[in-house]
């Protein structure tokens, strides 16, 4: 298995999979506080439009791809203050919405291009140079922002409305928060892809939940089994030569199922 590390695009990959996966980890833990899981699949395929439509007009499918999904979270947020519209019904019509586009845009695409659906399914053995700063630099703004504001977005997690009436700028606390997920999302869609991103943002912090009550440790559990998960899927699809979005995504999967069966909460419940 080490002579796999001499490869430059491994140690790519790896590096990569190991920031996008402590990244989607630590953001999971305010989005499985919050409830926030259908957000993460909806801007994923926000996301994608975006991708696609950059590689149909020759743009950078990057920054499309952070145009959509910041419009699209921050429209679903829009339409929830003012619609008098639940999250989960907005951003189900916009994801429905973004995913119509990003099949358009493809179909208008006069020739294949594998590089789309890489975006699509994930394909971290592929990740470029430039590719890896973008993904380091994006991670240190994104974790930046969640340490300097950690407080906010920890307290609108458990409770918005009491978060407002101590004086905490709640509305605008979750409308970064949106963000954060949005951004997460477009770094991790090489890694994963668009369809499994989402998974990998829920599954960590979820199993973190299962092992802990402590709000610390839950953080800090979600932040190991994502990145361990994430480096071990991709040695994992580099050995057994499997993709790996969905090699990372179900040993992530895996280890969710064996915290519930060694749960200490489930041990308590029981006994």
């Amino acid at each position: 298995m080490l002579e796999l590390f001499a490869y430059d695009f491994m140690q790519r990959s790896v590096l990569a999979a190991a920031l996008v996966g402590g990244l989607c980890s630590v953001v999971g833990v305010f989005v499985v506080l919050r409830g926030l899981a259908f957000v993460g699949a909806g801007t994923a395929h926000a996301a994608f439009a975006g991708v696609a439509l950059g590689y149909l007009i020759g743009w950078s499918p990057l920054a499309l791809a952070v145009l959509f999904g910041l419009t699209t979270v921050w429209i679903t947020g829009w339409v929830e203050e003012h619609g008098r519209m639940k999250l989960d019904v907005s951003i189900g019509i916009l994801y429905t919405a973004t995913m119509a586009l990003a099949i358009l845009f493809i179909g208008l695409m006069k020739t294949y291009n594998a590089e789309v659906y890489g975006y699509l399914f994930g394909n971290v053995l592929s990740v470029t140079q430039d590719e890896l700063r973008t993904i380091i630099a994006l991670a240190i703004f994104i974790i930046g922002v969640m340490v300097l504001f950690s407080k906010e977005l920890y307290f609108i997690a458990f409770d918005q409305e009491m978060a407002e009436a101590s004086g905490v700028p709640a509305r605008r606390m979750f409308f970064l928060l949106l963000s954060l997920i949005a951004l997460t999302v477009v770094v991790s869609l090489k890694t994963v892809g668009a369809i499994l991103v989402f998974a990998m943002i829920l599954i960590p912090a979820s199993t973190a939940y299962q092992l802990t009550h402590s709000l610390s440790t839950l953080t800090w559990y979600s932040l190991i089994i994502g990145m361990s998960t994430a480096v071990c899927g991709v040695l994992i699809s580099a050995l057994w030569d499997i993709p790996s979005g969905p090699a990372i995504v179900l040993l992530a999967t895996s280890v969710f199922f064996l915290s519930i069966l060694f749960s200490p909460k489930r041990r308590r419940s029981a006994a």
